[in-house]
């Protein structure tokens, strides 16, 4: 009978055990996502014409703003907000307010920053010198302007704020550089739109990290022809970090583009 018990006793344990074991919830990792940022005050000025062509490349590096699907809803940022270049790729939702130049029944317009409006010194920040410091200011491609205002009112002020940026599909690299530097553009971000630290990963090597060097632009001082090359980026504003294995194939080539499948939050 003891012996009955005894058994009982351990078949009761093995299963209450398993059981737990079975039912214990998996941990979820938590992924960052973007959230949009309070209202704040700025004005608004456009540059160029209806066709946006002088828009076209810009400070961050997009190039051909259409081919690499930033379209005409674009703006450039005073140098408060292009943050040395951090900002590129970041959205903003723009409204005009308190001005008899805004439309009516128009409530934003979200654009994306690709180019930086520098500072006119020799114009006073209130008349003519808008982008000067420690003004926010956009300078809107002239077709995303006319979406909240008649383009005659030259300058109007408007509310804004970050907004998470909605790309299809992936992160995009476009290769520059030479054998031994590999200058690479960080397009097509999602999420908070921004890129603070990126690190390339040759087939034969380990991780690199690579340096800031201007806009939307990162660059590697090694030897990496003949090699795959895969990318690691965290995000300037949620700190998440993705990677994208197998970017670029052993015979990658500068001048090139590489799509990828996987985007920011």
């Amino acid at each position: 009978m003891a012996s009955f018990t005894s058994w009982s006793f351990k078949f009761l344990f093995m299963t209450l055990a398993t059981f737990a074991i079975i039912s214990k919830p998996s941990l979820a990792v938590a992924v960052p996502v973007f959230q949009s940022s309070p209202w704040a005050a700025a004005h608004a000025t456009f540059y160029g014409d209806e066709s946006a062509s002088q828009t076209m490349g810009g400070a961050c590096g997009y190039g051909d703003l259409f081919s690499n699907g930033y379209g005409t809803d674009t703006a450039a940022l005073s140098t408060t907000l292009f943050n040395d270049g951090f900002a590129c790729g970041t959205c903003y939702q723009i409204k005009c307010v308190d001005s008899p130049w805004c439309y009516s029944g128009v409530p934003s317009t979200t654009v994306t920053a690709t180019n930086i409006c520098p500072p006119n010194w020799a114009q006073d920040s209130n008349n003519g010198g808008w982008c000067n410091p420690p003004r926010a200011h956009f300078d809107m491609s002239k077709p995303a302007f006319m979406k909240i205002a008649t383009w005659k009112a030259g300058i109007v002020p408007v509310m804004y704020r970050r907004v998470p940026c909605e790309r299809p599909g992936g992160v995009r690299f476009s290769f520059q550089g030479n054998g031994y530097w590999l200058l690479v553009y960080v397009m097509n971000v999602g999420g908070g739109g921004d890129i603070a630290n990126m690190w390339v990963k040759g087939s034969k090597t380990g991780w690199i990290s690579m340096s800031h060097n201007w806009g939307a632009s990162f660059q590697a001082f090694a030897t990496l022809g003949g090699q795959s090359l895969s990318f690691k980026l965290t995000s300037y504003s949620t700190k998440e970090t993705i990677i994208a294995w197998n970017v670029a194939p052993e015979n990658w080539n500068v001048g090139s583009t590489y799509k990828t499948d996987v985007n920011f939050h």
